[in-house]
């Protein structure tokens, strides 16, 4: 089990725009959806309709995604402001 065990401390977690950029995915993969639909006869056809619902089920989880980093963000953002915030993060200007 040791040749498994890491020889290094594991790098900081990088920070950028959570929220905007699951936003994004979460409306890229509805538009697939939106964009395949009106040829669904044809994925049908050649046995393709998961590509059809795999855009859907990106799109619904991409939902559940906004829902959590928002909560994440406004947790980040409560914790930075109990604290006196010094440690905000970088990608947010403070006060």
């Amino acid at each position: 089990m040791t040749k498994w065990t890491p020889t290094h401390e594991a790098p900081e977690p990088l920070e950028g725009p959570v929220v905007p950029t699951v936003v994004g995915g979460t409306i890229l993969w509805f538009v697939l959806f939106l964009v395949q639909l009106p040829f669904y006869g044809w994925f049908d056809d050649h046995g393709h309709t998961w590509w059809v619902w795999t855009c859907l089920a990106g799109a619904g989880l991409g939902l559940i995604g906004i829902w959590y980093v928002r909560g994440r963000d406004a947790a980040i953002k409560r914790d930075a402001a109990a604290h006196g915030s010094q440690d905000a993060p970088a990608d947010r200007p403070t006060a």
